[in-house]
């Protein structure tokens, strides 16, 4: 899925340069920080284990995924869905589309074998405009089409992660999601830039 536009000037360079988790990133051979998100929130809430079946929405450039066939061994199955293409991953197969197109959507429950998923993970996030309005509704938008996927996708008990930004509709989506799950808590990563918005919204126990 689309990502917020990053600023050209060579102070955003800098600092992404001098960011510990890019660095960590490199070192370790994730596609991107943002692995490191997913991998706080799974030691603390214990999210991920052999035999799952997951989707990944938002997936490129794949280090969520990549965390998640990590975590998996091989048994298991992961579906990575995202507008970009992603090179490959041992372990995932990777859908290329976009995620508001329903026959995208129709890809993805194909690839889930006629099996219900485990868990649904979503870094999805559109591309930025600066009018702040119209990208909380894009950010809302697509926060809805996850909940929508997961109603369809997830198995009883499931668990769900959606990435949020705080602002208009982050109250009206929490409360949507007790009513379908048994507990959402907020979780923010240390690897979420401080200034940053951008807090995940963990449901569990899918009813």
């Amino acid at each position: 899925m689309a990502r917020r536009k990053r600023s050209g000037s060579g102070a955003w360079v800098v600092e992404h340069e001098q960011d510990p988790f890019v660095r960590k990133a490199r070192d370790e051979g994730f596609r991107s920080r943002a692995a490191y998100k997913l991998a706080e929130i799974d030691r603390r809430d214990r999210l991920i284990r052999p035999g799952m079946q997951v989707v990944d929405l938002g997936a490129a450039p794949g280090g969520w995924s990549q965390y998640v066939a990590a975590q998996i061994k091989g048994k298991g199955r992961i579906v990575a869905v995202d507008l970009l293409a992603m090179l490959p991953i041992r372990g995932v197969e990777s859908i290329q589309g976009d995620f508001t197109d329903a026959k995208v959507v129709e890809r993805v429950i194909d690839g889930l074998l006629n099996r219900q998923s485990d868990l649904v993970l979503s870094d999805m996030a559109p591309n930025i405009s600066g009018i702040a309005v119209a990208d909380q509704a894009r950010v809302y938008a697509l926060c809805e089409l996850a909940l929508q996927f997961s109603q369809r996708a997830l198995r009883p008990g499931g668990v769900v992660l959606i990435k949020v930004f705080q602002g208009d509709g982050f109250e009206d989506l929490r409360r949507r999601m007790r009513v379908q799950f048994k507990r959402v808590v907020v979780r923010k990563p240390q690897a979420s830039r401080a200034r940053s918005k951008e807090l995940y919204l963990l449901a569990t126990g899918y009813q």
